[in-house]
């Protein structure tokens, strides 16, 4: 009897290891996903950023159609995309993109949100253009990389925590929602004391976003998920760390950016 209940239990724990590895694989591999999607989108954008902004501007006076006045001119481009009141567009499309994309992607199909994600991603890449209007080049390649290790740490304790972060939850929407409105005000206001505020307290949100969105996440997995699902759980999690990513380097670019 002794002999049948170790076997037993030995095949017991033998399975059960085997599907707690299943589950661990499906786990990495699915996490694995959400991370090389964000990466392609931060990728794409960083291109067309970059692209967007030696198209918009030139350094040979004949091909100039204005000067900013610290050295840099706007070809005809530049002019549209920074002194028109396309501008607008430029500016508020990525807010109204994502918002659409948040409530349509769990009715499209997983090549859809898959594309459409890439999709934002390139015209953020094209709002984002300006920052080299405004930052240096050397400045934003520092604040990106410093925005890279504090993203990969703040992702890697939300990915491996035991605790439960689920009670982050409302303190930083509510900070979310705080700084949305303090940034509309100081349109008008111009104040550089609250701008200085409110990239502090973004730093603080976005860190706090990025651990929780990780696990969250993670939580979102399962292992009887089809193909289809399990991508568009891929995409939607990109998403949210994309945009926390996003988020956190435009906060620290404001407070550690050198200006031209």
């Amino acid at each position: 009897m002794s002999t049948f209940d170790r076997q037993s239990q030995g095949a017991y724990t033998g399975a059960g290891t085997r599907a707690e590895a299943g589950i661990d694989q499906g786990l990495r591999s699915y996490m694995l996903g959400v991370y090389n999607y964000m990466t392609l989108g931060l990728a794409l954008t960083g291109f067309l950023a970059l692209a967007t902004s030696m198209l918009a501007t030139t350094t040979d006076p004949s091909a100039a159609v204005a000067s900013l006045g610290n050295g840099q001119m706007l070809t005809q481009l530049g002019v549209t995309l920074y002194g028109s009141p396309l501008k607008w567009v430029v500016m508020l499309a990525p807010l109204g993109m994502v918002m659409w994309l948040s409530f349509r992607i769990q009715s499209m199909s997983a090549s859809s949100a898959r594309t459409l994600f890439l999709v934002y991603s390139a015209v953020m890449g094209i709002s984002l253009s300006s920052i080299f209007l405004v930052y240096t080049g050397n400045s934003i390649a520092r604040v990106f990389f410093i925005t890279a290790a504090s993203f990969g740490a703040l992702s890697l304790f939300g990915y491996t925590t035991k605790k439960d972060l689920s009670g982050w939850g409302s303190f930083l929407m509510m900070g979310l929602i705080g700084i949305i409105i303090a940034s509309l005000v100081n349109i008008f206001l111009a104040s550089s004391a609250m701008q200085f505020a409110i990239s502090v307290i973004g730093v603080l949100v976005f860190a706090g976003l990025t651990a929780y969105d990780t696990q969250q996440i993670k939580e979102m997995y399962f292992e009887g998920d089809s193909s289809e699902v399990a991508t568009k759980k891929s995409v939607m999690g990109a998403l949210r760390l994309y945009l926390d990513f996003i988020n956190l380097f435009l906060m620290l670019l404001q407070l550690f950016g050198n200006r031209e």
